[in-house]
């Protein structure tokens, strides 16, 4: 998700009240001005707008845990990433919450800006396939820019990749520097399940007696 600056953010805010009073089939398209302010509309008058949403969702619904973590290995194995980070970020964006909105207008699993969604070819951020599809393959070029530091790239994820460049490291911004180590605590949770999970998986096969008893291993006297 990315920082904004407070004017910037209320813009989207508003954007985001004006999303939830349109109809569910509505279509949203965006346009960005060279000043950087975001226009929303449902009926655009100029050719440089830009679809962003071709559907809203009518109800909040829950995505059944299995469904979910198979969605998350497969883009994880796409991108090269661990799925225990990529539930990591779900966690601190959206708690898990396909049609979560942000005060910024971030949506989805992954809380994708709607301009980064574009980039990344997401048609439906609300879709889970395609917003974690979207933000794994966002945070996997955020780990390729910043030769494979997770703290940085994260610190990306949140206040935007040249925030990161300005201050050619962790930004001075409390709400990213928090951000950062809430993923990295919950990447260690996850990953330590995963582990825990994995032990408890496998289990040792027993021996078994072929035709009569096993002999004992000290012979009695």
């Amino acid at each position: 998700m990315a920082y904004f600056s407070r004017t910037t953010a209320r813009l989207l805010a508003s954007a985001a009240l004006l999303l939830a009073t349109l109809p569910a089939q509505a279509e949203v398209y965006q346009y960005i001005d060279a000043n950087g302010t975001i226009s929303l509309t449902n009926v655009p008058n100029d050719p440089r707008y830009r679809r962003v949403i071709s559907e809203l969702p009518r109800s909040r619904s829950v995505i059944p845990a299995g469904d979910l973590e198979t969605v998350i290995a497969r883009h994880s194995r796409a991108h090269r990433l661990h799925p225990a980070l990529i539930r990591a970020v779900i966690k601190t964006e959206s708690d898990f919450d396909p049609l979560a909105v942000s005060r910024a207008g971030a949506i989805g699993l992954m809380q994708l800006m709607p301009q980064t969604a574009a980039r990344l070819d997401v048609r439906d951020s609300y879709n889970p396939d395609e917003n974690i599809g979207g933000g794994t393959k966002y945070l996997r070029q955020l780990l390729d820019r910043f030769n494979g530091n997770l703290p940085l790239a994260l610190a990306a994820y949140n206040a935007g990749e040249h925030a990161v460049e300005r201050y050619q490291g962790l930004p001075p911004i409390p709400e990213t520097r928090q951000y950062v180590l809430k993923v990295l605590g919950y990447y260690r949770t996850f990953l330590t399940n995963d582990r825990l999970s994995s032990s408890r998986t496998y289990r040792a096969p027993a021996p078994r007696a072929q035709g009569r008893a096993l002999a004992p291993l000290v012979a009695s006297r």
